[in-house]
C-alpha cells in the first residue's frame, strides 16, 4: 500500500516516521523549504525513548512532482493550510484512495468530503505530544502515540480494518472505531477548552488555576463545549470528561496548547476551524457558550492583528 502522508512537521513526520521505520512505504508531501531540512538533516526524532533511533532518509515528493495517486492518505496539517493541502492532493487521489485526516474540530471533514466525496473521507483523530526543534527535528515529549480513525457512516468496515493492519507497527496504536465522530468531539472539546483555558487566562494551565477563579475556570469551559457535542448527538464519555478535567484543573501544571503558543508568539491561529465552528454549531444547537464566545471574540481579534501585520 503506497501512503502519503501530507506535512512532515511534529504530527505527520513523527507517525509517517514509525511507519516507515517499520518498512512501511511512505512518502511524505512537503513544501520546499522543509524538504530541504530534511534532505539536508534527515528525519531525526529525539526525546523520550528515541535515544537509538537513527535519522531516516524519508521518500519526499513536491505538490509539482505529485504523478500518480496512492491508496492512503495521512492528512497532518494545520487548518490553517487546508485550502493549500487539498490543492495539493488533487493528482494524488484516484478512484480507491482513502484519506484519514487529523486535523481538529470538523469543518475540515465537510471540506474534504466536498472536494473528494464521502466514500473518500474517514474520519480521524490523535493523541501524541510532539513538537519541532528550532534545527527541524521531531522531539517527542511523552511516549502517548494513538491514532484513532474510522468511517463517517460508522461501523468497522473491510478496508478500516485493512489499514488497521497497515497502521499497526511498533509505537503506534492504531485504533478502528466504530464511532469516529465521538472520538472527534471528545478531543475537540479537550482542545477548545485548553485554548480558552490559556488564552483567556494568560498563562499555563498551573497559572491560571493559581489565582482565585481560576480552578472554576477549566470545568465550565469544559461543560460548555460538551454540552455542544451532546446536544449534536455524540456526548463526550464520562471517562474522557475525568480525564480533561483533571488535566484543566491540576495545579501547578505548566502546559500550554500550541494556540497558546501561537498566539504569544504572533502567528496565525486555527481560531475559525476550532472556536468560530463550535461557537456557530453551539447557536444552531441552542447551546448556550458565553466563555467559548468570549475566546472566540479575543481570537478573532488576535488574527485580525496578525493580519495587518501588527
Amino acid at each position: 500500500m503506497k501512503i502519503l502522508v501530507v506535512g512532515a512537521g511534529a504530527t505527520g513526520g513523527y507517525f509517517g516516521a514509525l511507519l516507515a521505520r517499520a518498512g512501511r512505504d511512505v512518502t511524505f508531501l512537503v513544501r520546499p523549504g522543509r524538504a530541504e531540512v530534511l534532505r539536508a538533516r534527515g528525519l531525526r526524532i529525539t526525546g523520550k525513548g528515541t535515544e537509538d533511533w537513527a535519522p531516516l532518509e524519508p521518500q519526499l515528493v513536491l505538490a509539482e512532482e505529485i504523478s500518480a495517486p496512492y491508496d492512503l492518505i495521512l492528512l497532518a496539517v494545520k487548518a490553517t493550510t487546508l485550502e493549500e493541502s487539498v490543492a495539493a492532493l488533487r493528482p494524488a487521489v484516484g478512484p480507491s484512495t482513502v484519506i484519514v485526516p487529523f486535523l481538529n474540530g470538523l469543518a475540515h471533514i465537510d471540506r474534504l468530503t466536498a472536494e473528494f466525496g464521502a466514500d473518500a473521507v474517514l474520519g480521524g483523530t490523535v493523541k501524541v505530544v510532539t513538537k519541532l526543534s528550532p534545527e527541524g527535528d521531531i522531539v517527542r515529549m511523552a511516549a502517548m502515540s494513538q491514532l484513532t480513525f474510522g468511517e463517517q457512516k460508522g461501523g468497522i468496515s473491510e478496508r478500516v480494518a485493512a489499514i488497521r493492519e497497515i497502521l499497526d507497527v511498533p509505537g503506534l496504536d492504531a485504533v478502528a472505531s466504530p464511532d469516529v465522530y465521538e472520538a472527534m468531539w471528545s478531543k475537540w472539546a479537550f482542545i477548545v477548552t485548553m485554548g480558552a483555558l490559556t488564552c483567556l487566562g494568560r498563562g499555563t494551565v498551573g497559572e491560571v488555576n493559581a489565582v482565585p477563579g481560576g480552578p472554576e475556570l477549566g470545568p465550565a469551559l469544559l461543560a460548555e463545549a460538551a454540552a455542544v457535542a451532546a446536544a449534536a448527538g455524540h456526548p463526550v464519555p464520562e471517562a474522557d470528561l475525568a480525564g480533561s478535567t483533571a488535566v484543566v484543573t491540576a495545579a501547578g501544571s505548566p502546559l500550554v496548547p500550541s494556540l497558546y503558543r501561537d498566539v504569544v508568539e504572533g502567528r496565525r491561529t486555527e481560531a475559525e476551524h476550532l472556536f468560530g465552528d463550535l461557537t456557530s454549531r453551539a447557536r444552531q444547537l441552542g447551546v448556550a457558550t458565553p466563555l467559548l464566545d468570549l475566546a472566540t471574540v479575543q481570537l478573532r481579534v488576535h488574527e485580525r492583528r496578525v493580519a495587518a501585520g501588527g
